[in-house]
């Protein structure tokens, strides 16, 4: 059948900072830590390398400054999020500019019931888009692919 792979691309009216969308979406349930205790973030920097950094939760300050530095603004940044309570996360990915921010589903990703191999993409937009509608949410593109 194939791998398939599922994303939301937002929209935002004007540029956004990855604290306003994490300090969003903490208020309705996701968390900055993952199940292993740690912060987990990426710069795309000037070399082109993805490099991911680990963190502690005590550390989260100094992270989101770094992501939002005026220095990064033309790489892409993103963040790992979590829903404990529904015990699933993803990936934030906020392209350069600030104002395009992807959501990967990844780590024990939502399913439909009837239809497993497809993810529930609904349940994610159910958790996230009333939230970042308070951040600046202009719009949105849901859509999972096979390749």
């Amino acid at each position: 059948m194939g791998s398939r792979d599922a994303d939301i691309d937002f929209s935002f009216t004007c540029p956004t900072t990855v604290r306003a969308v994490l300090d969003a979406l903490t208020g309705v349930g996701w968390s900055v830590e993952v199940p292993l205790g740690c912060v987990t973030y990426m710069i795309n920097d000037a070399d082109d390398m993805y490099e991911w950094y680990d963190s502690t939760p005590d550390g989260i300050g100094e992270a989101l400054a770094l992501l939002d530095a005026p220095r990064n603004l033309p790489y892409t940044v993103a963040f790992n999020v979590y829903h404990p309570e529904a015990g699933t996360g993803g990936t934030l990915m906020f392209m350069p500019g600030r104002t395009d921010v992807s959501f990967v589903p990844s780590g024990d990703r939502r399913r439909i019931p009837a239809a497993p191999e497809f993810t529930d993409l609904s349940w994610y937009l159910h958790a996230l888009v009333p939230a970042l509608i308070t951040a600046g949410l202009e719009g949105y593109e849901a859509r999972e692919f096979r390749y």
